[in-house]
């Protein structure tokens, strides 16, 4: 999807004074009861770059934690919205692999979201955050807290090392379409191996390429033979990295439409995606959300949530359109 310019929906505010916002933020918290309309008013309605700074002048003008302070105001998803708004993307990103993997149970759907989407230079960027906030490897965390053939593709993403160039070997993306259709539909039972190699290292146009030889070759798509060879959580993973060689933002999409769809609301990944996205590619995702469902994003957020949570999620969506 060939967009040019900006396609995030949150910019920076124009006439702003991180001294105005910090002395303003700190009037809606003090005393009893909280302006939470000002908070979502100040803090949704400035870019990274300017919540950072209101961070810090915060700290230097009133000698307090600002962050420690939204924490002890708010709670639940309105919390975690702002919290996480308040992030830099990397750390985020870090957090939320470090929450999926703590504690009891693993959330496999956001291992597989954030590892599956990252680009190369963003993975590496993730691994050196992991290791300085946590004191330990973002690699060595997966292999304690997956396993199999599911813990091998994590691993793999997570060197962030696939090939980015935009080389096409047209012979061997050929040779490569074959070897999945021999790992899979030809013979009985699957070479997980050679899908994962090939899938977690081949550039982008190149995938695209095997995608289409192997609809030659098998008369079906690539998606259709992962779903029939794999199962579980291999099978959601490679089916994420085949939807995001695809289309990006179609992937995103889908992800936000789930985590409304049916009975209650997958929390953590509506908040994720749409604090992760809103000031890179929400316009397209947005776009794609309204293309494959009927419906905008903005209206299923209007009927699925509530309260400050909606207001946030809503400016973050950027407008009905």
């Amino acid at each position: 999807m060939a967009k040019t310019g900006y396609r995030g929906t949150i910019k920076a505010a124009l006439g702003f004074s991180a001294e105005e916002d910090a002395h303003k933020l700190r009037k809606a918290m003090k005393g009893l009861g909280t302006d939470e309309d000002a908070i979502i008013d100040i803090l949704v309605n400035r870019n990274l770059s300017q919540r950072q700074q209101i961070v810090i002048t915060y700290k230097s003008t009133i000698g307090r934690d600002l962050i420690a302070d939204l924490k002890s105001e708010l709670s639940g998803n309105f919390e975690k919205v702002i919290v996480g708004l308040m992030t830099p993307i990397t750390l985020y990103d870090v957090q939320e692999l470090n929450r999926a993997m703590k504690g009891a149970g693993t959330d496999e759907g956001c291992l597989i979201e954030i590892l599956a989407s990252r680009s190369g230079e963003e993975i590496r960027h993730i691994n050196e955050t992991y290791k300085r906030q946590y004191g330990t490897t973002l690699e060595k965390d997966i292999h304690s807290d997956t396993s199999s053939m599911f813990r091998r593709v994590l691993v793999s993403l997570a060197t962030g090392n696939r090939d980015e160039g935009y080389h096409v070997d047209e012979d061997r993306a050929r040779q490569d379409a074959q070897c999945l259709y021999e790992a899979g539909e030809k013979k009985v039972g699957t070479n997980e191996e050679q899908f994962v190699t090939i899938l977690c290292s081949r550039n982008r146009n190149h995938l695209l390429k095997v995608f289409d030889e192997y609809k030659r070759i098998t008369k079906k798509d690539i998606t259709e033979s992962i779903k029939s060879e794999m199962s579980g959580d291999l099978e959601d993973v490679l089916l994420a990295v085949v939807k995001c060689v695809r289309n990006k933002h179609a992937y995103f999409a889908e992800r936000l439409y789930y985590s409304m769809k049916g009975l209650g609301t997958n929390d953590d990944t509506l908040i994720r995606v749409m604090v992760s996205r809103c000031e890179i590619d929400m316009l397209d995702i947005k776009h794609e959300f309204k293309r494959m469902y009927g419906k905008s994003l903005h209206s299923f957020i209007q009927g699925d949530t509530s309260g400050d949570y909606r207001k946030a999620l809503l400016l973050l969506c950027g407008g009905e359109d």
